[in-house]
């Protein structure tokens, strides 16, 4: 329709709507108090602190939604002032009255924004649910590191070994993340000293901008470093990771949020920045295969992760996926075994992961959660005597030093985070990802909502938040009596099975011994798919030719 408003325009409108009214009242009120009586100043004297209140909100640095939406959104900050209070008279609880565990999210706000993150009497947990964990202390604690630990990456085919912090940002790609998210993230990561995941959407001038430690993502879609018809492309590759801030190289086979599923970024959602990063043409639908182009069979991927740790100069280069088929992780390991290529790290990212939007039978039915995932690969690299060439790391819900400790007592070097570090950047899951309109300027392209996001505050929550719970992880450490991350064990983690019966998590899960896959696979639990993988293909052995009718 002729003369209609723009979408960003109305949207523009309706955020400042409030601030807009009660401006109105002001101007009315003091223009009445002239024309007509005076009388009419009382109204203008009520709106002017509002109105003061709205510039303020526009203004300040700190909180995304009040920028994004003054005076609104002063009503949850209200409200969450008044939380504490209000509990006392609000009990929280599930349908059989059993109180819910404390908010993780709580936890990061607390750590991100530097407050107070400790609690009065006692835990507020339910030590009685079957799902409650706990860490066994020691009589004889250590003394707490002063240091932040820190994990060498780079097995003995990597000339240019990095040295990871053990709490580091998840792949989040730019585009599904805005511009000042990634600026904010990389910055964050600059000042704590730990890495940022691109995703991927390929390697941003926002990820650069602050020169900042960088992990580069390859997808099936090898954006940043391809050709025309979406091939890989050596030269651009090669170009782009000799990039001194390009850390490491990380090939994603899968992701926990939509494991085994491409996708698609519309056309009109490719922005001229977005195309430029990517390296696709404007106008055209961005699309990622939900398989690799590069290599077909577990072979041939050693034979690309080899291809990439030259291009990049002997970087350190290794997978991520979300483990699927258990065949199908011990063909990778016996690609290994094979062709003598070894990945110098695996990231296995648990099902109940993921920032962005999926299918929700994806999402909630499809990959393996990330507990066992992780004693999986841990236990496939094991068996095959590869686990001392091999690091690896955790990604899915890592919001805590507890549940960094507990990912590495079952085998991770290290952790890495998505969710959390959107937490310390301000989202407060609108759940509005996918649409572009997301509140507090983290997940969307539209420059008026990306302006809530000041860069150097959110930053400055990103590192305060990871310091926070690494020193949180280095005072269970010690408390267990330990020096390091990595003398942790299953042992030193229980579980509560059942009301009345607990577990350590190596009489939970299966923790095999060092080459029992290779030289006595029949007396692990994985006889039958060991024996099924195949290092010249992904289908297992016995589903190779027909299928059984129906």
């Amino acid at each position: 329709m002729s003369g209609a408003l723009e979408p960003g325009t109305v949207l523009w409108l309706r955020r400042y709507s409030a601030f807009f009214i009660v401006l109105a009242i002001a101007l009315l009120g003091l223009i009445l108090s002239f024309t007509s009586h005076q009388a009419w100043l009382w109204l203008f004297c009520a709106a002017v602190p509002l109105v003061a209140i709205g510039v303020f909100d526009m203004v300040q640095p700190h909180h995304s939604l009040l920028r994004n939406y003054p005076l609104i959104g002063s009503m949850r900050w209200l409200f969450e002032a008044l939380r504490p209070y209000l509990r006392q008279y609000i009990v929280e609880g599930d349908e059989e009255g059993r109180p819910y565990p404390r908010s993780d999210r709580s936890l990061i706000y607390a750590r991100s924004k530097g407050e107070e993150d400790r609690q009065p009497f006692g835990t507020q947990l339910n030590a009685y649910s079957s799902e409650y964990e706990w860490m066994t202390h020691s009589l004889a604690p250590m003394p707490v590191a002063k240091e932040p630990f820190r994990v060498t990456v780079g097995g003995p085919q990597c000339t240019k070994p990095y040295s990871a912090a053990v709490l580091n940002i998840s792949a989040m790609s730019f585009g599904s993340l805005g511009r000042n998210a990634i600026e904010a993230l990389t910055l964050g990561a600059k000042q704590g000293g730990f890495y940022h995941d691109t995703g991927e959407g390929g390697l941003s001038p926002y990820h650069r901008i602050h020169g900042g430690d960088i992990v580069w993502e390859l997808g099936s879609g090898y954006f940043g470093c391809r050709n025309r018809d979406g091939s890989f492309s050596p030269e651009r590759f090669s170009e782009r990771a000799a990039n001194d801030q390009v850390k490491m190289i990380e090939i994603k086979l899968s992701q926990g949020a939509k494991p085994g599923h491409g996708g698609v970024l519309p056309a009109a959602k490719v922005t001229p920045e977005i195309a430029e990063t990517r390296g696709i043409p404007m106008g055209e639908d961005c699309i990622s295969p939900s398989r690799h182009p590069a290599f077909n069979t577990p072979i041939e991927m050693m034979e690309f992760v080899a291809r990439l740790r030259a291009l990049s100069g002997g970087k350190p280069v290794g997978i991520k996926l979300c483990v699927g088929h258990p065949s199908e992780t011990f063909a990778i390991v016996k690609a290994m075994l094979a062709t003598g290529i070894r990945p110098d790290f695996v990231v296995v990212d648990g099902s109940e992961g993921g920032t962005g939007a999926a299918p929700r039978e994806l999402a909630d039915h499809v990959g393996m959660p990330l507990r066992e995932g992780l004693v999986l690969m841990r236990n496939a690299l094991v068996g095959a005597g590869l686990r001392g060439e091999v690091r690896l790391a955790a990604s899915g819900k890592v919001t805590s030093g507890f549940s960094m400790a507990a990912n590495m007592a079952i085998g991770a070097d290290w952790c890495n985070a998505a969710r959390a570090f959107m937490f310390s950047l301000g989202c407060v899951q609108s759940l509005r990802c996918h649409t572009g309109l997301c509140p507090t300027g983290v997940t969307t392209n539209d420059p008026h909502l990306q302006r809530g996001l000041v860069v150097p505050d959110k930053a400055h929550r990103v590192a305060h938040f990871q310091r926070q719970t690494v020193e949180a992880l280095a005072e269970l450490v010690a408390a267990a009596g330990l020096s390091h991350p990595s003398d942790l064990l299953p042992h030193h983690v229980w579980h509560r099975v059942s009301p009345i019966e607990v577990r350590p998590l190596d009489r939970l899960y299966p923790f095999i011994a060092p080459f029992s896959l290779v030289e006595a696979p029949d007396e692990t639990p994985y006889a039958a798919e060991w024996l099924a993988a195949s290092a010249e293909s992904f289908v297992p052995r016995h589903e190779v030719g027909p299928r059984r009718a129906a």
